[in-house]
């Protein structure tokens, strides 16, 4: 029985969404994402990623009671705030997604996060793991893994979520729920994250990722082969069961980066969606620490590899890329867009990109965190960035921002100070 307390607010909040939605504005933004993503650029698109900000939404002002509504209450009202408030190119679409329930079977090794704490004893958003493939003759003990779909019991979420508000927002099911499984051991299904060295590093450490390049050389091309096989295996599970949509919507194409573009679904596209169809994310932040030559031999053959199976690729996040991009862009025929990171040399990268590729402006989040932003390196930071890209296909995507103390209007004013400097 669904408590009416919980029913009106989520009815409250689906209608301010939907009302969003419906504005002509939200069209007017698909068409300039998909323009960026068509390197057809009209302006560079912005947005800012709201939903990992401590207490962007304060668990005080929730107020539904079942855990599950509780969720969705906090997700639609963290969007339909950031369409009131931040002034981006934020999307609202008319329907509300959820994930299918999966269930992920390890690795066969325990992979345990052990978050860091304060000086004072509280949880920080640091964290480490336990790495627990200690030697290269320990990758024996890594299994495959299996996977399943909870249908019914998605089914059940997705049916209470139709009672409560389907009337106003459509409730669609596939592969949208960025975290699912376990903790540790989560797959970013939604965005089909390929996480290779991600996963390695989880279990060799820093250490086994520079040393074994020496020391062990086919074990490090074993793990690459070993985690190649069980995300494509993952993939094509998904693709197999049907439990894909298209991710050309307001999805996350890459890191919090749209999917709107014209060249997906593909041209062959009958309705029954497969690889082809979407977008791939490739990415490997723990490579850095590698020469790019190590990195073409070690990692890049993995990644084009998956990244042939997709229609196009989104590639990065944090990592500076500068220096291994002419490689990558060679191994990536399908690769559109390109995260450039406050560790990039923007004008060689904007170089290199010219308007054949998107570029993707990931601004500095530190500038922007905490009590004091430091509006002269924010500034400078986004002054940089227009100097760097010309004329070319630029999105400009805010992420890792945690801390804002409780100044929502900053992001606000960020927003209109880029939108300044590019001319917007």
């Amino acid at each position: 029985m669904i408590a009416a307390k919980d029913r009106n607010t989520i009815r409250g909040l689906a209608t301010k969404w939907d009302e969003f939605a419906s504005q002509p504005v939200m069209q007017e933004r698909k068409r300039l994402w998909k323009a960026v993503h068509d390197l057809k650029a009209e302006r560079p698109v912005i947005l800012v990623e709201t939903s990992p900000i401590e207490g962007y939404v304060s668990p005080s002002e929730l107020r539904c009671s079942d855990p599950f509504l509780r969720s969705v209450e906090q997700n639609l009202l963290d969007n339909v705030r950031h369409a009131e408030e931040v002034g981006d190119d934020i999307v609202l679409e008319p329907y509300y997604r959820i994930g299918w329930q999966l269930d992920i079977s390890d690795y066969g090794v325990p992979v345990e996060m052990k978050p860091a704490t304060t000086a004072q004893g509280e949880q920080s958003l640091g964290y480490s793991f336990n790495f627990p493939i200690k030697k290269p003759e320990d990758i024996r003990k890594l299994k495959k893994r299996a996977f399943s779909v909870e249908r019914q019991k998605t089914l059940r979420s997705k049916a209470l979520l139709e009672d409560v508000m389907g009337d106003i927002l459509p409730i669609r099911v596939a592969n949208y729920d960025p975290f699912s499984g376990t903790l540790g051991n989560y797959e970013w299904t939604g965005m089909f994250f390929f996480g290779l060295t991600w996963q390695i590093y989880r279990f060799i450490g820093n250490d086994g990722l520079l040393y074994w390049l020496y020391d062990a050389p086919d074990t490090i091309h074993r793990l690459m082969e070993f985690m190649y096989e069980d995300r494509l295996s993952f993939f094509e599970f998904l693709e197999r069961e049907k439990l894909i949509e298209v991710n050309t919507d307001n999805q996350m194409a890459g890191p919090r980066s749209y999917g709107y573009v014209s060249e997906l679904p593909a041209p062959d596209y009958g309705g029954t969606v497969t690889l082809k169809n979407l977008w791939g994310w490739a990415e490997s932040q723990e490579a850095t620490i590698i020469s790019p030559t190590m990195y073409a031999e070690f990692v890049l053959p993995y990644l084009a590899r998956l990244s042939s199976r997709f229609g196009l690729v989104y590639y990065g996040c944090c990592e500076p890329v500068d220096d291994r991009l002419e490689l990558i862009m060679e191994a990536i025929p399908n690769l559109r867009s390109v995260s450039v990171s406050g560790w990039a040399d923007f004008k060689k990268v904007g170089e290199l990109l010219g308007k054949k590729y998107v570029y993707s402006r990931k601004p500095t989040p530190s500038y922007l965190s905490g009590a004091q932003p430091d509006w002269e390196l924010v500034e400078e930071d986004m002054k940089k960035t227009y100097a760097a890209t010309k004329d070319g296909n630029v999105e400009i995507l805010v992420r890792d921002l945690y801390t804002i103390d409780g100044d929502r209007p900053r992001l606000s004013k960020w927003v209109d100070m880029t939108k300044s400097i590019f001319g917007i």
